[in-house]
């Protein structure tokens, strides 16, 4: 546990008492390897994705090592009034996916980092499709920012927040309270990429040791070894529509 090192800000003043007190009744938290976040500088914690409920799990980690979370967060989530205004308070980055305006979003990340930030990024972009709940192929992001800032990646493996809600599902199971665990691990080593041109294959090089230091982690919280050959939707497709279409 560590002091924030910045304000909260108003959004945080009316978030944090309501939804930690939340948290701390309906799961039970186990926070491994704390002290690989960094105590200054800005920093990006990269994580896999299991639950719509796991970015309130991941802030509560990061909240209490003392920094604000930072989320690239959907854009349709700021369409509405009053939380597009919430969030915007709070400080949080709407990515238009796939547009051009995506580039704003990496600009205000990498904004972010070099103010000594720490900005929260999925790297698979979605909840995973993999049957077993494991990392799938990684997207781009979080390596383009970490190359661009020379910023530490510091990944986390996280297992236990798709009790508590499971995907793509509506209705949470508070009770009995769930552990969550989050397993966090040393800096991804990217300081011989930084040195390279900045090429198509150098960024997928990047990706993929962040996803393996992601999946190594969830690994170590899950004591199980995870599939050779990662899940990619553009080759095994969206189980979940293909549930909803049966």
């Amino acid at each position: 546990m560590r002091k924030l090192q910045e304000r909260r800000g108003w959004a945080f003043n009316i978030a944090v008492p309501i939804i930690k007190p939340v948290l701390k009744a309906t799961t039970k938290r186990e926070w491994i390897g704390g002290e690989n976040i960094p105590e200054s500088g800005g920093f990006i914690i990269a994580l896999n994705h299991i639950s719509h409920v796991d970015p309130l799990t991941a802030a509560h980690l990061v909240y209490d090592h003392g920094y604000k979370p930072r989320y690239l967060a959907k854009s349709g989530l700021f369409d509405n009034k009053v939380l597009g205004y919430f969030l915007r308070g709070a400080g949080q980055i709407p990515v238009k996916r796939e547009t051009k305006d995506a580039v704003g979003a990496y600009a205000a990340a990498v904004d972010a980092v070099r103010n000594g930030q720490c900005v929260v990024i999925y790297p698979e972009a979605t909840i995973t499709r993999d049957p077993a709940m494991w990392p799938m192929k990684g997207k781009s992001g979080a390596a383009r920012i970490a190359l661009e800032t020379g910023c530490p990646v510091i990944p986390v493996g996280q297992w236990g927040a798709q009790e508590l809600l499971a995907p793509y599902t509506k209705n949470p199971h508070p009770v009995p309270r769930k552990k969550i665990v989050m397993r966090v691990g040393p800096p991804v080593q990217l300081d011989d990429l930084r040195a390279k041109e900045r090429t198509g294959a150098v960024v997928n090089e990047a990706t993929e040791r962040i996803m393996a230091a992601i999946t190594h982690q969830l690994e170590l919280v899950r004591g199980e070894q995870a599939p050779a050959e990662r899940y990619d939707m553009a080759v095994h497709g969206d189980r979940f529509k293909k549930k909803a279409a049966g």
